[in-house]
């Protein structure tokens, strides 16, 4: 079984170096694409990974990563089986949200990656992936629609995804479950990556032949 790892803002693919020996040992066959460079739509990102990856796939996302998975599941609920969102929602972008967005972008293309980000993507790359954030359409048909298992984690000290929203994610969806990490912010993959793997395999028992 194809396991797709989408990664976070401002991250890449490397992100989940440390989850990738164990989900090899137990048999799956991890794919982890870049999501930087493929157009100014999270949708345009989904439509070249199915092109890309074949068959049915478990898609994990964390925060961006979960964004492009319901987009995944959108527009080819019948491939992606189960899905995790780590530290991602459904919705749309607040007003709010979305000037905040805007406020980031107009740095990135004006000074460059601001010293608090720890990234070596371009700042071009990541103006462009902001823009497709702040433009994604809201995805909460998708995830009460979806028929698969879809796992839901969140760290209790997230500033930008609440245990409670992320509750009421799970809620919505027909199997949904959540997992909530104590003591860890937005990226929780990379906060506490051994117990993430932990979860995730516990996740994929189902698909194990």
């Amino acid at each position: 079984m194809n396991v797709v790892l989408l990664h976070a803002w401002p991250l890449d693919e490397r992100m989940w170096e440390p989850q990738l020996p164990g989900l090899r040992r137990a048999g799956f066959d991890p794919v982890t694409p870049r999501l930087y460079r493929r157009g100014a739509s999270i949708e345009a990102w989904a439509a070249e990974l199915l092109a890309e990856v074949g068959g049915p796939f478990v898609v994990v996302g964390a925060s961006m990563g979960g964004y492009t998975a319901l987009a995944l599941a959108r527009r080819a609920p019948e491939r992606v089986v189960g899905m995790v969102l780590a530290g991602s929602r459904a919705d749309a972008d607040s007003p709010e949200r979305r000037a905040s967005r805007d406020e980031q972008i107009a740095i990135l293309r004006a000074e460059g990656v601001p010293p608090d980000l720890e990234t070596d993507v371009s700042p071009e790359e990541l103006a462009v992936a902001q823009e497709a954030i702040r433009d994604r359409p809201d995805a909460s048909g998708v995830v009460g629609a979806f028929g698969g298992p879809l796992l839901v984690c969140v760290g209790d000290a997230d500033d930008i995804v609440s245990v409670e929203e992320a509750r009421a994610l799970a809620d919505a969806a027909l199997r949904g479950a959540l997992e909530v990490f104590p003591g860890t912010g937005h990226l929780l993959t990379v906060e506490q990556p051994d117990r993430f793997g932990a979860v995730l395999l516990r996740f994929l028992e189902q698909w194990r032949t």
